[in-house]
This record gives structure tokens, C-alpha cells and sequence, in this order.
């Protein structure tokens, strides 16, 4: 559609609205992560490169400054960091330009939106918009891969209206377990948001337990 922003700018919004509405301490499914520093994240991880090693790698070292620079985010007014979410990194940086921005940001923002209202009591899930659901879906399938890589059975999503997708080949002697939701609702299995993933999940009793112990990203 004409004159629709393009999905991390539409995402951004939403993160930026839902935590004004929710207030700077309001719980986050990040715990001990409070809505500031779940913004705090978001601001580092598109203006600091020096902190950029320590959200990804385990490294003691790496992510003890990156905390560091996080708590220093984090201590700015509210107002700012909200507008700063909303506003989108520097014209300077790498995801400034639309497709990459599409590509690293469409399902950080969706998840870590997910992230607010469904630590809330009373939530509902986000109705998004169809171009949203289609880049969500694309990197179900793409991440999915990993992040099942090591689950104790077979893995395959579905999502009605757009697919379906074989993330993970059983190993032998074992069965599959079909997951079967709006690509939201796969994504935030996929990185291990289990308890409010509102997913269909079928399977043998065997593989479905295991299943529920296997702990992915978070």
C-alpha cells in the first residue's frame, strides 16, 4: 500500500507507543530487564558498535561493557530513549538503509515488542499488518534452522496462509513435531518464548515433552 512505512519503522512506532503507555518500570519477559532497559537494548544495539560483540557472544569480558554502556542508556530521561526508538538510529548507521534495516530489525522488533505486552496481565496478541507477517514468516523459516538445530526431534512449522517449513530433520528413532500459528506466534517459539507463544503444537507424547525442555535463544 501507498504511503505505508516500511516494517521496522511501522515496528518501531509500536514499540515506542506501548512503552509510553506501559511506563519506564513496568515488567518486560527479559527479566530482570524493566521497560527502560529493554529500550536501553534496543538504543545500544543501533549506536554503539563498541557494544555490539557483548549482545552476541558469550565472552565475561565483551558483556560486561556492554552492560555497562546499557546502564548508562538506560539512566537517560524515559521521554528520550522512547523517541530515540521511535526515531530510529543515526543516518550514519548501516541500518539506516531499507533493505538491511528489513533484514536485522524486523524480527528483533517484533519479538522484543511481544516482549512488553505480553508480560502484562491481560494481554492479547498484536494484530500486524500482512507485509509484517510475510517478513516474519520469511525468517521463521530462515532462523528456524538454527535455532532447532538441536532439538531431540523432528521440527516442522505451519503457518496457515503462508506455508509450511521442515526446520529440523528427526534424528533417527524419532518422531515430529508439527507447530502450527500466525508466523508471530512461531517466531517467538522459535527464540524460546514457549509459555506465551499462542502455537498449535502436535506431535507424540515423547517428542513433545522433549521438546518443551529444549531451550533455545532467548
Amino acid at each position: 500500500m501507498r504511503g505505508m512505512p516500511h516494517s521496522p519503522a511501522l515496528l518501531r512506532d509500536l514499540v515506542a507507543t506501548t512503552a509510553t503507555d506501559l511506563g519506564p518500570d513496568a515488567p518486560t519477559l527479559c527479566p530482570p530487564w524493566t521497560v527502560r532497559d529493554l529500550l536501553a537494548h534496543l538504543v545500544v544495539r543501533e549506536s554503539r558498535p563498541d557494544a555490539l560483540p557483548g549482545v552476541g557472544l558469550p565472552v565475561a569480558a565483551l558483556q560486561r561493557h556492554t552492560e555497562q554502556v546499557q546502564r548508562g542508556v538506560a539512566a537517560r530521561p524515559f521521554a528520550a530513549l522512547v523517541q530515540q526508538v521511535r526515531s530510529g538510529p543515526a543516518a550514519w548507521w548501516p541500518t539506516r538503509l531499507p533493505p538491511l534495516d528489513r533484514a536485522v530489525n524486523v524480527a528483533e522488533l517484533a519479538i522484543h515488542h511481544e516482549d512488553l505486552v505480553r508480560a502484562q496481565p491481560g494481554w492479547q496478541p498484536t494484530v500486524l499488518p500482512e507485509e509484517v507477517q510475510r517478513q516474519l514468516w520469511s525468517t521463521v523459516r530462515s532462523a528456524g534452522r538454527m535455532l532447532y538445530r538441536g532439538a531431540p526431534c523432528g521440527v516442522v512449522a505451519v503457518a496457515p496462509g503462508y506455508g509450511r517449513a521442515a526446520l529440523r530433520r528427526p534424528p533417527a528413532g524419532r518422531g515430529t513435531v508439527v507447530l502450527t500459528g500466525p508466523p508471530l506466534e512461531l517466531l517467538l517459539h522459535a527464540f524460546g518464548r514457549d509459555r506465551v507463544a499462542r502455537v498449535e503444537v502436535s506431535g507424540g507424547d515423547a517428542e513433545l515433552a522433549e521438546l518443551a525442555r529444549h531451550r533455545r535463544s532467548a
